[in-house]
């Protein structure tokens, strides 16, 4: 098995391409290890000292660093339990847990609003971001204002709030003149 690694626009984040599906839809977010419970994968990477965080797309893993953490240092223990992982025939995500879609449900006037913003992010926006190693998913709409939720690569990234601002906000508003600022929430 041979693992590719490409550099994120986060210099905390690393995007491990394993050759092969990570999961068969939607994404996982694992901000800390607390969380890791839901995925042996998630479980064993976190295992490795100086990870902070973890995520899976459909066919990468990006893992994030502690500031205090060297990629030299790590990059080789990282590796070798993405590669068990896979060679130990056990699933990514444990029992029933299923991956997420990502967006949050929407209901109400807004709703053909709603539509047409996740239409846009998921035609637009997450695949270019999961180059990356990201994603960024709807949250919320209220009174013209658009809340996404990023994560992976794009969580902490230096450069997301100029992403957000200057191109899914402007994206966003020429498609949907209804939308007037795109804001990044924690969840």
């Amino acid at each position: 098995m041979f693992i590719q690694t490409e550099s994120t626009p986060n210099p905390a984040t690393l995007k491990f391409l394993p050759g092969q599906t990570v999961l068969e839809v939607g994404t996982a977010d694992f901000p800390n290890a607390d969380g890791a419970s839901a995925s042996p994968l998630a479980q064993r990477i976190f295992s490795v000292n100086g990870v902070t965080g973890v995520f899976f797309g459909t066919d990468f893993i990006t893992v994030t660093k502690g500031d205090d953490t060297e990629w030299d240092h790590v990059k080789p223990a990282l590796l070798g339990a993405i590669m068990e992982h896979f060679q130990s025939g056990q699933p990514v995500m444990a029992g029933d847990v299923q991956a997420s879609s990502g967006h949050a449900e929407h209901s109400g006037e807004d709703s053909e609003i709603v539509g047409q913003i996740k239409e846009l992010l998921d035609s637009r926006v997450r695949p270019a971001v999961a180059q990356d190693g990201g994603d960024i998913t709807f949250h919320g709409f209220d009174r013209g204002v658009v809340y996404l939720h990023m994560q992976g690569a794009c969580a902490g990234c230096p450069s997301s709030t100029l992403t957000l601002k200057m191109g899914i906000e402007n994206l966003l508003r020429h498609y949907i003149p209804e939308v007037t600022e795109v804001r990044p929430v924690a969840v």
